[in-house]
């Protein structure tokens, strides 16, 4: 069976000093189909001649209204069977695209996937590391803490077809534990990759879905 064609979308905004290696990353895997879509916000830092360096990037820079709307712009444009949220400060980590395709190969019957997490600082330097068990619906809503970070979260986009985009304009900053919910709620098979697939920085100037509209990443 053919891996399927995976979409990476990228929401940004002023991300010059880390969206270089956020690409790279991207660009560095050993998976032969994906696509990188980077939405932009209007940034006015430099982030817009970075990404004119990447001619396999498709791209777009405008006044957006939000972290989520972006994310839902890039999800609509995404011509892949998979969609995954990289966010502009973040990473993955070497080969994990490889493992991510053979994985929904392995699992026909996935709606989408998750793994693990490494948190990193300003400089790139590991704080620590979550590894999960498995996607537990009844954990997640009664527990009200959402442990699928959406970094490495990827669903099919069929899911999204079915179930609709991030509702960006009914919540501010917890879109993604929404419809990670929905996920459960609705009854997807959301399988569990035991891998860590992503540096997630977190440093003082991290990106907030909170920020006013248009000044987001």
């Amino acid at each position: 069976m053919l891996t399927p064609k995976i979409s990476v979308v990228t929401p940004s905004f002023n991300s010059s000093t880390t969206i270089r290696e956020t690409i790279e990353s991207v660009r560095g895997q050993d998976y032969p189909r994906w696509e990188h879509i980077v939405l932009d916000g209007g940034s006015t830092d430099g982030t817009l001649d970075i990404l004119k360096e990447y001619p396999h990037l498709i791209w777009l820079s405008e006044k957006d209204e939000g972290h989520y709307h972006a994310m839902n712009k890039g999800i609509q444009r995404a011509t892949g069977e998979v969609v995954n949220i990289l966010n502009a400060d973040d990473c993955y980590r070497p080969g994990v695209l490889t493992k991510v395709g053979k994985a929904f190969v392995a699992h026909p019957d996935w709606d989408g996937l998750f793994g693990d997490i490494v948190y990193v600082d300003g400089q790139g330097r590991e704080i620590y590391r979550r590894e999960e068990a498995k996607f537990d619906y009844n954990v997640l809503r009664f527990s009200g803490v959402c442990y699928v970070i959406h970094q490495t979260l990827f669903v099919k986009k069929t899911v999204h077809d079915r179930l609709g985009l991030y509702r960006h304009k009914e919540f501010l900053n917890c879109c993604d534990f929404d419809f990670i919910l929905q996920l459960g709620r609705t009854g997807c098979q959301i399988g569990h990759l035991p891998e860590l697939i992503v540096n997630y920085r977190y440093h003082e100037h991290g990106q907030s879905a909170g920020l006013l509209p248009g000044n987001v990443s």
